[in-house]
């Protein structure tokens, strides 16, 4: 059994799917075909498919029971330790951290620095000379 999810494919591509394939929904085949079909009609999604993307999940005789194959998709199938798993994408911003102090560290230290101004005993005036 196979399930071929296509994103943004040309239609004829969808059109040309249908001869083997049910389409369940837009873009989400679902079929029974053997190792030698399966293997044809990835090879004409991937050449047909252009800028679209493509995924598709056959049975397989390992331990998941499942195979998965991208074509020009943003995730990946990634084996970890002997079970595949689909790898998102990370969010660049996620990735980056900032460097420095928080906004609310800027803060105490600019009232303690207010503090240490008003209470410095270096800055304080001297009123005895006066008296």
């Amino acid at each position: 059994m196979i399930v071929l999810v296509l994103t943004a494919t040309p239609p004829g591509l969808r059109g040309d799917l249908t001869k083997w394939l049910l389409e369940i929904s837009p873009g989400v085949f679902v079929g029974n075909v053997n190792k030698r079909v399966r293997e044809k009609l990835w090879e004409r999604v991937c050449s047909m498919a252009r800028e679209g993307r493509a995924l598709m999940v056959h049975s397989s005789g390992n331990e998941q029971r499942l195979e998965f194959h991208v074509h020009d998709h943003h995730w990946e199938p990634t084996d970890l330790d002997g079970i595949t798993v689909m790898k998102r994408p990370t969010n660049k911003r996620s990735q980056q951290r900032k460097t420095g102090w928080s906004a609310a560290r800027g803060q105490v230290r600019s009232r303690r620095a207010s503090w240490m101004r008003r209470y410095d005993p270096s800055n304080a005036e001297t009123t005895s000379e006066t008296s």
